[in-house]
């Protein structure tokens, strides 16, 4: 208990609510975001709609922005999301979602200090799987294991609901298993997608 206190005292030491997406946007480290110069960055914030930017690795393209989030698109299969999440009245962290949707949309979640240094996910979102997609009232039923382990690939896209926090987490199956597979999982699933709502400190 005291070590999760120290680490939430840390990093909300190191989170500043004066910063703006577009303060995030310029100082995100090139790691995340290979072959976007500052020049690039800045093209992209400064026009109001949907900027087109060519870049050393093809184009690149802002979708959305508002003042807490921006979406870029950064291949013909690449996406970014950058969100600010507030953690206390002054303070935010910042949540990186990368997605790639070749034959199936996956994503990968991150979350960083304003300063850009990484932070643990498992402290503000639960761990995300199939499974949570099925009906677990249903797992002593003959056939629920069976239609669990139909997908040998579980891949989970993510996007932010338009003007929120909540999160949209999506099960993307139907892309890679065949009619007789889908039959089969069906009957099992609750949703083929669930809404993560952000509570000021973790997605429950």
């Amino acid at each position: 208990m005291q070590r999760n206190i120290l680490f939430i005292f840390l990093f909300l030491s190191l989170c500043s609510y004066g910063q703006t997406i577009g303060d995030l946007f310029r100082s995100m480290p090139s790691g995340l975001l290979p072959g976007v110069s500052e020049n690039n960055k800045t093209m992209l914030l400064v026009d109001t709609g949907k900027t087109v930017v060519p870049y050393a690795m093809g184009e690149v393209q802002k979708l959305r922005q508002s003042n807490d989030f921006l979406q870029i698109r950064t291949s013909a299969v690449g996406t970014t999301q950058l969100k600010m999440l507030p953690v206390a009245e002054d303070s935010v962290i910042v949540c990186l979602i990368k997605t790639v949707c070749g034959d199936i949309c996956d994503s990968n979640i991150t979350f960083y200090t304003t300063d850009w240094e990484i932070l643990q996910k498992k402290q503000f979102m639960p761990l995300v799987a199939a499974e949570n997609f099925f009906d677990s009232s249903q797992k002593e039923a003959n056939n629920y294991k069976y239609a669990l382990s139909l997908p040998d690939i579980y891949p989970i896209s993510a996007e932010f609901s338009d003007g929120s926090s909540d999160l949209t987490l999506r099960f993307n199956y139907r892309e890679y298993l065949n009619d007789d597979q889908i039959a089969e999982i069906q009957p099992y699933l609750k949703s083929d997608s669930i809404i993560l709502k952000w509570n000021n400190a973790t997605f429950r």
